[in-house]
């Protein structure tokens, strides 16, 4: 492979035009930090069944108890189709980010590429930004956690103890090691699937009239009150509302990019989870809230008088008006690991996030300290320390700032694919040469910038109706604090968008020979069932 490098925004000779791609080398500025592999420690050791089900690790309270208040808000049919917009947006963020993964496994990952593919100072604020959103989400679902203990312990005195606690188990798996990471958040997306699937499946068997009470219900709350929530004048206001709370659901499945480094056969493995993904979110959510409809009607008042606990989940609700009454404390437990379990994911996302900065000099260098078992430990500990923002107990204020912060991690991406795509055309590569690409693609990508930037201003509709400060800021402080970070970091680094031409492919970036072993074909019928489950 050639070390040509160009300086600025020099054109490529017709020389190496002709030799093709493999020619588009780094700028030969330091200060981009394209090729930092001589630094890369981690290890690769997260396998194919933990990288599989690393999408349902961020998988937290927002799907199971926020089915309730969408439902609340905008009626059976509103929820379902906030739930299908968003669903199609999280998809189109997983998959830009999917094959831009698969052509760069490496640390770093979205917010590198979006200093390699658009800007350094854009990839820069992603650095930053992206990282502190993780790093707030660990205490959201952390607190999440505290409140659905009082499910069984309504003592508020104790909810300190529980904190502390919560925070030491969460930082405890991250400090073990990746491995036991994976191991811990296998069992735990175990769990949440079992639990989502049994939920999907005794709402319908309830729903057709197999509960102890025999009582068919079928559609009958879409006729009343209604599948719209509400009054018609409000109808779209209330869809509003409950695409921000469908986004909260969604949001970080595309974070199974940013294990790349430490997963084995990368391209492979995040390939196939990409791939199925799709179907995930059809079995999971779209169809999770097309039950949720079905069982209790959007005006019931129990869907939010159960202060953050399993008691306002739809499916409970159902339950113990269908006369069972074991489950409902199972439920609870059930979404107590998934809490838990998302803030285990977020934690290690935001330490690998910080990890990948200070490897290109975007952070202080000793972040990049490893242990000899490849653990980040600098990283890790730091944000270790976020966790203890738990004890504020200001769940909806971190809730709101993460959501709006999480549309924004999905419009970098998808607009730092747009560029990805169209540098691959001007530069001839063939995308369908990667391990994953999307024929749909760049308009997946197109869609995706669309919908978050209107998700982003709708956001806090609302307080323009009834003023709050304190609900302004938490919807709209991330646009100035994102566009202050890009405006700050182009000041500094003074360097333009990439065009298309100078776009480099090719640095620090191993190849497929030097991450993926090549293929076992299954053997046995036990292996054929692995392989299509994981």
């Amino acid at each position: 492979m050639s070390t040509e490098k160009y300086e600025d925004n020099n054109i490529f000779n017709d020389k190496s035009l002709e030799k093709g791609p493999a020619e588009r080398a780094a700028p030969a500025d330091d200060r981009y930090h394209f090729d930092q592999s001589d630094l890369d420690r981690v290890q690769r050791r997260l396998k194919q069944r933990h990288v599989q089900m690393f999408i349902a690790g961020t998988i937290g309270t927002g799907l199971f108890l926020g089915s309730g208040s969408a439902l609340q808000g905008a009626g059976p049919l509103g929820a379902l189709l906030a739930y299908m917009l968003v669903g199609t947006v999280a998809y189109s963020s997983l998959c830009s980010v999917g094959e831009m993964t698969a052509l760069a496994p490496i640390s770093g990952t979205f917010p590198h590429f979006a200093a390699r593919w658009v800007q350094p100072s854009f990839g820069a604020a992603n650095y930053f930004y992206v990282g502190g959103v993780d790093r707030i989400t660990v205490p959201v679902e952390i607190t999440a956690a505290t409140i659905l203990i009082t499910f069984w312990d309504d003592n508020h005195k104790h909810q300190a103890g529980y904190t502390a606690v919560l925070c030491f188990l969460v930082c405890l798996i991250n400090i073990f090691g990746v491995r036991y990471f994976g191991e811990s958040e296998f069992i735990f997306s175990i769990i949440k699937l079992t639990l989502i699937t049994g939920l999907i499946l005794c709402g319908l068997i309830i729903d057709l009239g197999g509960g102890p009470d025999h009582k068919r219900l079928g559609f009958t709350y879409w006729k009343h009150p209604g599948a719209l929530a509400a009054s018609p004048p409000d109808h779209f206001l209330g869809w509003l509302s409950v695409l921000v709370q469908a986004g909260f659901s969604f949001q970080g499945m595309e974070l199974v990019a940013i294990a790349a480094s430490e997963t084995e056969n990368p391209r492979r493995n995040i390939s196939k989870a990409v791939r199925r993904v799709f179907w995930r979110i059809v079995v999971f959510y779209i169809l999770g809230i097309l039950i949720t409809g079905m069982l209790v009607p959007s005006d019931d008042p129990d869907l939010l008088n159960g202060g953050g606990t399993a008691s306002e989940s739809p499916y409970v609700i159902a339950i113990r008006r269908a006369g069972i009454h074991t489950l409902p404390s199972i439920i609870n437990a059930a979404i107590f690991t998934s809490a838990f379990s998302a803030g285990n994911s977020f934690l290690f996302c935001s330490s690998r996030i910080l990890y990948g900065l200070a490897i290109r000099g975007q952070a202080p260098r000793f972040f990049t300290y490893c242990t000899k078992n490849g653990l980040p430990i600098v990283s890790v500990l730091f944000c270790c320390s976020f966790s203890l923002l738990s004890f504020m107990n200001v769940f909806n204020w971190f809730v709101n700032l993460s959501t709006s912060a999480g549309f924004f991690t999905w419009w970098s991406i998808n607009l730092t694919y747009i560029r990805f795509w169209r540098g691959h055309k001007v530069q001839g590569r063939d995308r369908s040469e990667l391990a994953y690409w999307n024929p749909m693609q760049p308009y997946l990508a197109i869609w995706g910038v669309f919908w978050t930037t209107v998700f982003i201003l709708v956001d806090g509709y609302q307080v323009f109706f009834v003023w709050n400060t304190q609900d302004f800021l938490t919807a709209y402080i991330n646009i100035p604090i994102f566009f202050a970070l890009w405006a700050g970091w182009s000041l500094y680094m003074r360097r333009p968008f990439w065009r298309a031409h100078e776009m480099d492919f090719v640095t620090g970036i191993p190849s497929i020979e030097e991450t993926d072993a090549p293929e076992v074909p299954p053997r046995n019928l036990s292996e054929k069932i692995f392989n299509i489950l994981f």
